[in-house]
């Protein structure tokens, strides 16, 4: 008879402006996952290796201070209201422009300048994980409507990490939620990243300009260094959104250290996954490149692309996402 995860909670810490923390744990077959209400990021993940070692594989802070001082990474956080980029800060949307915070340059980045990455969330234990929850409302960062969001975390029987994402509106708006973990399976006190072995289910990407901002086309990846449809060991260089091929729910991505034996495995209901390297990690904790970056989510500035799928979200409808990253070794 297998028993559920054990879930606990403790108080955490305080932000600058005295607004309490709190720390979720869930242990379940070997994994271990510590999420925080602050920005709803995964502070932990501790799983085993080859040899039964247990390790932490994911990039996380001590304390809140730190994701408050160095919140450029967005170490672990779900990054919202629209995960990824908009271009010029803003969009149309039945008619209307709409005019976002633009905190990267001339473009919106990840919800803007206070993004769901910077709030505390409201957390309650839910069977075998947390479920936490806030409200953005109508006008924050210039996005239209009253959002109501939910991000569930859960381990399941073999300790994969489930992330399931919900959020209805008011008012038609656009969404595009994502978890933003760094990766190191080597051991996140470990230096770089680069060499872990990765593969993609994806034959396109959709190629950025200077800015990063898609160019609208859809490139194969045949005969090019973005071609992980094979598996190949990781170089520097990418922030790249791949076009995730229909897997019948087989894993869409694969991540694996040969010197720990440690695989990660990814399925999602997305349509997309930006793999980024972490090139500029730098002047913090982390070193360049030492982590990966597995965003399940929609295109980037797909509300300016009325060919990518659509990120509309409307009154009397539901968002719903879910995300599964499972542990395993060989």
């Amino acid at each position: 008879m297998t028993t559920g995860a054990a879930v606990h909670s403790d108080d955490f810490s305080t932000l600058e402006d005295g607004t309490p923390v709190r720390r979720w744990t869930l242990e379940r077959e070997g994994t271990r996952v510590r999420v925080l209400t602050y920005g709803a990021v995964v502070q932990s993940v501790v799983v085993p290796g080859r040899d039964g070692t247990r390790g932490e594989v994911a990039l996380g802070l001590p304390d809140v201070k730190g994701y408050e001082t160095y919140a450029g990474p967005y170490l672990g956080a779900v990054v919202g209201r629209y995960a990824n980029r908009i271009a010029g800060g803003s969009f149309v949307l039945d008619g209307r422009t709409h005019r976002l915070t633009r905190n990267e340059g001339r473009n919106t980045l990840h919800g803007g300048g206070r993004g769901f990455d910077k709030r505390v969330w409201d957390a309650e234990e839910v069977r075998d994980g947390v479920r936490l929850s806030l409200v953005s409302e109508d006008g924050e960062e210039g996005f239209p409507g009253r959002l109501a969001v939910s991000v569930t975390y859960t381990l399941d029987e073999v300790g994969a990490l489930w992330i399931a994402y919900r959020a209805t509106t008011d008012a038609p708006t656009v969404v595009n939620l994502t978890n933003h973990t760094y990766w190191n399976l080597a051991g996140a006190d470990s230096g770089s990243a680069l060499g872990h072995e990765l593969r993609l289910a994806a034959g396109l990407i959709t190629p950025g300009d200077a800015e990063s901002i898609p160019t609208g086309e859809l490139l194969p990846v045949e005969g090019t260094r973005f071609d992980f449809r094979e598996a190949k060991p990781l170089g520097p260089g990418y922030d790249t959104n791949y076009v995730l091929e229909e897997t019948g729910g087989k894993p869409v991505a694969e991540l694996y250290d040969p010197a720990s034996g440690r695989l990660l495995t990814v399925r999602t209901t997305e349509p997309g996954l930006q793999l980024y390297t972490a090139d500029h990690l730098d002047g913090g904790p982390f070193v360049p490149c030492a982590g990966i970056a597995l965003e399940t989510q929609h295109f980037p500035d797909s509300p300016n692309h009325p060919d990518f799928p659509s990120t509309v979200l409307r009154p009397g409808e539901e968002f719903a996402s879910t995300t599964v990253y499972a542990f395993s070794a060989r």
